[in-house]
């Protein structure tokens, strides 16, 4: 996912403010599942839902306003309930920005654990 860092994503010095990576994570996730045939309002239909379990980030060099980043997606693990993302952030000179690893849980409406199903898993893997 190629995007543009822009004024309301940094803070005063024009560095992107720590919290703005999981956004930028949540979104390449998002697109991955879109491009895997799914999309988030469907599974939610379903009555599957995705929830943050554990995050990890490595941050390694600063992004600022006007970078053009890619962020890169893949997964590392699935399960029935779990799927492990890792996220990579370059900017547009190559150099590894921030690194990050997310472990998504599938519940369902109540917030109780369920399997993601068979068609999910698979596509994921």
């Amino acid at each position: 996912m190629k995007k543009t860092i822009f004024y309301h994503d940094t803070d005063c010095g024009g560095v992107v403010y720590y919290g703005n990576y999981l956004k930028f994570f949540e979104e390449a996730r998002t697109l991955y599942m879109q491009e895997k045939g799914f999309s988030i309002p469907d599974l939610m239909k379903k009555g599957l839902f995705f929830v943050v379990a554990r995050q990890e980030v490595e941050y390694k060099y600063p992004l600022q306003y006007a970078d053009v980043i890619d962020v890169s997606t893949k997964i590392l693990e699935v399960s029935d309930i779990k799927i492990v993302f890792e996220n990579v952030i370059t900017n547009q000179n190559g150099r590894l920005c921030t690194k990050g690893k997310t472990t998504l849980v599938c519940v369902n409406k109540d917030g109780m654990p369920t399997p993601m199903g068979v068609d999910v898993k698979a596509a994921m893997k």
